[in-house]
Parts: structure tokens; C-alpha cells; sequence
């Protein structure tokens, strides 16, 4: 099975779809880190817990997407 967002794939032949699949992730982050997440935003710049926050709910989600996928298929 090929898992993609796109409706074909280069090379190979779409046999079937079982359709749209999803995988949703909420985080939070420790009251400490928000705190200190506050005052970087005053000052600017990359507020990097953050950043690494949501690349993991991103990878959580797509994860699940897949274990969706597979169950349908």
C-alpha cells in the first residue's frame, strides 16, 4: 500500500482509494516554558519550543494518519 496526498503516484497504477484519512495531535507545554515563551515574543524571534512542539504534533498526526490508512485497507 502507497499512503500519499496526492490522487497518483509516478510509476504505478492507482487500483483503488479508500479515501481521505486523518490524524489530529493537541500539545501543551509546561506553564514554566509558555511563561518564558511570552517574553521571547515580546523581545521577537523564533519562539523555539514551539517550533519543536509542532514538528512533533505534525509527526504524531501523520503517524496516525497512516495507522487510519492501513486500517482501511
Amino acid at each position: 500500500m502507497i499512503i500519499t496526498p496526492s490522487s497518483s503516484v509516478a510509476g504505478h497504477r492507482t487500483l483503488k482509494t479508500f479515501g481521505l484519512v486523518k490524524g489530529n495531535t493537541i500539545r501543551a507545554r509546561h506553564l514554566g516554558k509558555d511563561i518564558l515563551a511570552v517574553f521571547k515574543n515580546v523581545v521577537g524571534g523564533e519562539i523555539e519550543e514551539y517550533t519543536k512542539m509542532m514538528a512533533e504534533a505534525r509527526e504524531q498526526a501523520i503517524d496516525r494518519m497512516i495507522a487510519e490508512a492501513l486500517k482501511l485497507g
